[in-house]
């Protein structure tokens, strides 16, 4: 019963949450309707908001992020439980989970001073000299802009993904490396063949937390990803996402029409955030009937 309580009781707040965001929102709504979504002029003298530009930075670099640091998180989880020795997996394991524990502002602050000039002379400058040809590779390189978002990101994202990823693939049976192995398959056949499909709907998790953390990130992206209230279309545009806009006008909004259109965009964040996560899910669960298929077969 007590279980029982506590699970409803996180639903409520989530739906309290929701419904609080949406009243206090409905004069947007009411205003704008659904051309809030899709505008993309935030204007705030003429009283025009629009979502577009902040819903396209928020997705396009949090899926940048994503590409980044699935593969390096994965193959680090992956060394970690299966092809590390004890004395250097137990402190990498725990070097990665520090890392979580660094302040955003503080990874912000490196990625200004550090990071960005870094990429902005390095990466950035080699894809507009040798790829500058193809429009979302074309220059000029800010250092500051999308690109150093979405780097920063995959960064505070990769130890969540090689945590769980890991714990996930020291869950697999032994008996499934076991087989493998009688059968003469090699070391990395039986990761790849018995061990990922197993793994394979943990794995996916791992990812979705990391998504969820990757859209909802405020101060890092806020002080690397240029704050232009624009849509970007190149790699290497400065940018704005829906929490960084929040982060950075909130304090400053007039109450009315703008604070209402800044609550809208929470409700935005937070409708981007569920409907991802429920795709999500839905995908964790056919993967997860996929591996059980393979355990009995």
């Amino acid at each position: 019963m007590l279980t029982a309580g506590a699970a409803i009781a996180i639903v409520a707040l989530l739906i309290g949450i929701a419904l609080r965001l949406a009243t206090a929102s409905a004069p947007t709504w009411q205003q704008f309707g659904p051309g809030f979504l899709t505008g993309t002029s935030w204007d705030v003298v003429n009283g025009v908001y629009g979502a577009l530009p902040f819903i396209v930075g928020t997705i396009a670099s949090s899926l940048l992020a994503l590409l980044v640091a699935v593969p390096i998180g994965v193959f680090s989880a992956i060394f970690l439980a299966e092809l590390a020795p004890g004395w250097l997996a137990i402190p990498l394991t725990f070097l990665v989970e520090l890392l979580a524990a660094i302040p955003s502002v503080v990874v912000g602050l490196w990625g200004v001073f550090v990071l960005s000039p870094f990429l902005r002379d390095t990466v950035e400058a080699w894809f507009v000299d040798h790829l500058g040809f193809i429009p979302i590779f074309a220059g000029p390189a800010f250092g500051i802009g999308l690109f150093s978002a979405a780097v920063v990101l995959a960064i505070m994202i990769l130890p969540t993904i090689v945590s769980i990823a890991r714990e996930v693939i020291i869950a697999v049976p032994h008996s499934q490396r076991e087989a493998m192995l009688a059968l003469g398959a090699t070391r990395a056949e039986t990761i790849g063949r018995a061990v990922l499909p197993l793994a394979r709907s943990g794995i996916i998790g791992a990812v979705i937390l990391g998504l969820g953390r990757a859209l909802g990130e405020t101060m890092a992206v806020t002080m690397v990803i240029g704050n232009k209230d624009a849509v970007p279309t190149r790699l290497f545009d400065q940018a704005q996402t829906i929490a960084s806009k929040i982060a950075t006008t909130f304090n400053e909004a007039q109450v009315g029409i703008q604070v209402d259109s800044l609550i809208a965009l929470g409700l935005t964040l937070l409708g981007i955030t569920l409907g991802l996560n429920v795709i999500a899910r839905l995908l964790v669960r056919r993967t997860a009937g996929q591996a059980a298929g393979l355990v009995t077969g």
